[in-house]
């Protein structure tokens, strides 16, 4: 299979088409009567995905900024070294480093290793073309990374999900799960893995503004990280009383920041999902299901929520991660990249219509920025995998149409 060859999965009104290529969500479409819309942004070329980078790919081995050079880590009694390596710019090392989880090909399996008896006997009850599995293998070293990391990832469509009301149409969900475990023995490693996915509710619509401004978001958070001068975390600062950072269903473009939002968001206390972050190998048995409850219809748990009163349409999100990014596409540029067709774009390349700064927001659900080189958060929840771990992250976004 072609790594631009996308790989559709359907259930219900709900179709997602997922490249190989760094597990990238190409298209997010949803049918509500005759109105077909795609819900994310990128590029009308799946191949152009290589060069309109992070745009609904995974990113990983870690998630946004980390410090160029040498760091030791240190977890449950393992140590080893680190070496991030520059590519933002020569402070920053960004998403993983410079070929990271988002720009190689990740495979297409049948059976999973990662995953156990329950769990897969579960996705066997589902209509195949309603999930696929994902794996890549990173080797000991692969962009300054210590150990041998095997990595899942799982994409299950859920039909009907949600409760309907009156003012609101259930239409499905999408479920991502990444599983990762160290192959190499005695080791330590940082693993954040997460979907750089960026929403426009509106841009299929015939008629509609490109800008995301009018989307109102509501977000489980009370607290936001504190950025220096290369977006390393600080810090934290309380959002309740900050006009710009309190999102409890403001519009996004109610107190815009001027170069727009590129933020880390904090869950409140007791928010995200209980499912643990990391399952030590003794108690990863086949009896084991953290996967059965996140792909029921009738899963209502929300941590986050993303409408548009112009679409009628709403995403409401869940994971066990503790916070989430929020960034508007700020680093963007019309004359760059292009606009898919379906968005009111050319498709070409270059052209000058392609998206620009606001006209899309991406929500980034992963582990706080860095804590690793935190002490602090020592042995707690530091974004470190050792090889008696398994990594577990999920992500869920259910999909509703409410009255306009």
């Amino acid at each position: 299979m072609s790594q631009f060859e996308p790989v559709q999965i359907s259930n219900g009104p709900l179709t997602l088409e997922v490249l190989p290529y760094g597990v990238t969500i190409y298209r997010f479409l949803v049918k509500v009567g005759e109105q077909t819309h795609d819900l994310v942004i990128g590029p009308e070329s799946p191949a152009e995905h290589q060069t309109q980078k992070y745009t609904n790919s995974i990113v990983g081995r870690y998630a946004n900024r980390i410090p160029v050079g040498s760091h030791s880590l240190q977890r449950g009694g393992y140590s080893s070294t680190f070496t991030a390596q520059a590519n933002e710019n020569p402070r920053v090392s960004l998403h993983g480093g410079p070929i990271a989880f988002d720009a190689v090909v990740w495979t297409k399996i049948g059976e999973p290793t990662l995953f156990t008896q329950a769990e897969v006997e579960k996705l066997k009850t589902l209509d195949p073309s309603a999930y696929a599995i994902f794996s890549l293998t990173s080797e000991d070293g692969d962009q300054g990374y210590p150990g041998k990391l095997v990595s899942e990832t799982l994409i299950v469509l859920v039909s009907g999900a949600g409760v309907p009301t009156s003012a609101e149409q259930a239409l499905g969900a999408v479920t991502i799960v990444y599983r990762a475990k160290l192959e190499d023995k005695n080791t330590v490693t940082p693993v954040n893995i997460t979907q750089h996915w960026g929403f426009n509710l509106n841009a299929s619509l015939p008629s509609h503004e490109t800008t995301i401004k009018s989307h109102t978001l509501n977000l489980a958070t009370d607290h936001l990280v504190v950025r220096d001068s290369d977006n390393f975390s600080s810090g934290y600062a309380p959002t309740s009383q900050d006009a710009v950072h309190n999102h409890a269903g403001k519009a996004i473009g109610e107190n815009y920041p001027e170069a727009g939002y590129d933020d880390y968001y904090l869950l409140k206390k007791g928010a995200a999902d209980s499912a643990p972050t990391r399952i030590s190998t003794e108690s990863f048995t086949p009896e084991l299901d953290l996967v059965g409850n996140i792909i029921k219809p009738e899963y209502t748990r929300s941590i986050a929520e993303l409408a548009s009163s112009v679409s009628g349409l709403k995403l409401s999100f869940d994971s066990n991660q503790h916070g989430l990014m929020v960034y508007t596409n700020g680093l963007s540029s019309p004359s760059k990249g292009a606009r898919k067709v379906a968005h009111g774009g050319s498709g070409v390349k270059d052209k000058g219509d392609s998206y620009g700064p606001g006209d899309a927001v991406f929500m980034e659900f992963h582990h706080p920025l860095h804590t690793f080189l935190n002490p602090e958060d020592k042995d707690g929840e530091d974004t470190l995998l050792t090889s008696d771990e398994i990594y577990h992250n999920f992500v869920r976004c259910t999909v509703s149409a409410v009255a306009k």
